[in-house]
């Protein structure tokens, strides 16, 4: 029996492990930096593995090093004159504020909280995946990294696990990082697909409150009405990202939030507007910033009004290394076969911090399809209180983590890093 048949026989035997542990976080869904009873979880699911645990201090998070004992991790430590390379796998933890509606026996127990994401499974296929390398260390060129993040969800898990040191856990830096997502809708369930480049949009913040003058609705000239002031805006926003940016570099920016008001024949002294903003570039990241916050000031100065325009940067945009998104791309086709990749032709307005450690590190993000029924076409997205995600794909999630563990060790000893 080969390696590969192995490593797919033992990811098998490890599904029904991994599909316990991923129902109990569904039923218990935490949300934010702060995840105690998920962080046990993960603990739980690693007691006794040869790993090196740490906990996170600014956050639940938990990171944990299997140090490889192929004869090649020697030969390369010492070749290098120093310890093995390192590879990084990354899991998300964290769920959103939605109140699930999906009637599944394992729904969520918490009320305004769900694991609408995927991130459920993924930290179950990143716990298999500790377990399934565990058992095969002697086939590790060198040592892996197994990153157990929360906070995916806007609140910058990945940089706080940067700021405490997740990128050297190992000793010396980690030289690949890969790390994969499930997807409820738009990919077939078991199918896998990444891109080079440009992978997933930033994500970034417009906030705006334009200050007036309250008074009368029968009388408006005898006050400074801020919530026509504010429309004009969002309207301007709407054209100006048509009229100053390239549809070959494009910029998306939708307001998903407009507050004025008490009654509608009393004119507020303020009114307030929050949108998304998102980039593929980060050109037009910052094209964007500058023209929004200009635009929106503007406006208000020529209706001889104020407002308050902050521009808040959040995730950069998600970029793949090229040869690490073909590398994980050739395994995907060669350990599942024919019909299970399929290179994205696009990228996703989505984002994701995963970006910070790509920033960081060459490596590669995937997606993975794992809508349970057969439309995926016609699926709630992710972040919907449908999404549902299939538990077959869990094997195949922990089957791919492993693999690229172990082919990237294996070539960075063959190369020298």
């Amino acid at each position: 029996m080969t390696l590969d048949d192995r490593l797919r026989n033992d990811a098998d035997e490890l599904a029904p492990g991994m599909i316990e542990m991923r129902h109990d976080l569904h039923r218990h869904p935490e949300i934010g930096l702060d995840l105690p009873r998920t962080q046990q979880a993960v603990l739980t699911a690693l007691e006794g593995l040869p790993l090196e645990i740490a906990v996170g201090t600014g956050c639940t998070s938990v990171t944990a090093v299997l140090r490889g004992t192929g004869a090649a991790a020697g030969a390369a430590s010492a070749a290098n004159g120093g310890p093995a390379a390192a590879v990084l796998l990354r899991g998300d933890m964290d769920a959103l504020p939605v109140q699930e509606d999906t009637g599944l026996e394992f729904t969520s127990r918490i009320d305004g909280a769900m694991h609408a994401c995927g991130h459920d499974l993924h930290t179950a296929m990143l716990a298999g995946a500790a377990r399934l390398l565990s058992a095969h260390r002697d086939q590790l060129a060198g040592d892996v990294v197994f990153m157990f993040q929360p906070g995916e969800e806007g609140h910058n898990g990945a940089g706080v696990m940067i700021g405490e040191g997740v990128l050297d856990a190992a000793g010396p830096r980690v030289q690949r990082a890969y790390g994969m997502h499930v997807i409820s809708g738009g990919i077939p369930r078991g199918q896998f697909t990444t891109r080079p480049g440009t992978l997933m949009a930033s994500s970034d913040s417009l906030r705006v409150t334009v200050q007036g003058t309250g008074g009368h609705g029968s009388a408006p000239h005898r006050s400074q009405d801020p919530v026509t002031v504010a429309a004009e805006m969002v309207v301007s926003l709407q054209a100006m990202v048509t009229r100053q940016f390239s549809i070959f570099d494009p910029v998306v920016l939708t307001v998903g939030l407009f507050q004025a008001g008490t009654r509608r024949n009393i004119i507020p002294a303020e009114a307030t507007f929050e949108a998304t903003v998102r980039a593929f570039s980060p050109g037009a990241r910052e094209r964007i910033e500058a023209a929004s916050v200009r635009l929106c000031q503007g406006i208000a100065a020529a209706h001889g009004l104020t407002a308050d325009v902050r521009y808040v940067t959040e995730y950069p945009v998600t970029v793949n290394d090229a040869g690490q998104a073909a590398f994980a791309a050739g395994v995907a086709a060669e350990v599942f076969g024919d019909g299970r990749y399929a290179a994205m032709p696009d990228p996703e307005a989505g984002s994701e911090d995963f970006s910070r450690v790509l920033a960081e590190v060459p490596g590669c993000y995937l997606f993975l399809g794992s809508w349970p029924g057969d439309d995926h076409e016609t699926a709630p997205d992710n972040h919907s209180p449908l999404a549902s995600f299939d538990d077959s794909v869990l094997a195949d999630g922990c089957l791919l983590h492993a693999q690229l563990a172990i082919r990237a060790l294996r070539e960075l000893s063959a190369t020298g890093g």
